[in-house]
């Protein structure tokens, strides 16, 4: 049986998404993520990253636990990622979507295939359905619409 949104809890949609991401760090995939963050600057790459809302609400609520309620960049003209602070470091790595998990930079191993990780993003995209989003969205939006919303 199908649930509805208003049977979801945020703390269950939570917990499925970081349960994603565990399985995804668990899988032996060669990884070596260094946080350089060539990757992180999508004009540069012609690649940005695409969230599901259950991403954006664990990504939320871990830019809120750090006390913060803005991006750390309002405007992005170089492209970079929105969560780059001021130190070109990721402020909310240990929360970063599933496609900075599984991106294409070279530096960490290159793009994980889809077919390796197809049940992880039909589990994220089953998230999003239960909480009533409308697909993965680009991060910087998705992002910035967010933290708009109280």
């Amino acid at each position: 049986m199908r649930r509805r949104v208003s049977e979801v809890s945020v703390s269950e949609a939570l917990s499925e998404v970081e349960s994603v991401y565990r399985e995804l760090a668990d899988r032996p995939f060669e990884r070596a993520c260094e946080a350089r963050t060539d990757c992180c600057r999508f004009r540069v790459t012609g690649r940005t990253p695409y969230v599901t809302k259950g991403e954006l609400l664990v990504l939320v609520a871990a830019i809120r636990a750090s006390g913060k309620t803005r991006l750390p960049r309002e405007n992005y003209p170089d492209g970079a990622c929105p969560l780059l602070g001021e130190d070109g470091r990721c402020g909310a790595y240990d929360a970063r979507p599933f496609g900075c998990r599984t991106h294409y930079c070279a530096a960490a191993g290159g793009p994980l295939a889809r077919r390796e990780v197809l049940d992880l993003i039909h589990r994220l995209d089953a998230v999003d359905v239960l909480l009533g989003g409308e697909g993965a969205r680009a991060l910087p939006a998705a992002l910035a619409d967010a933290l708009r919303r109280r």
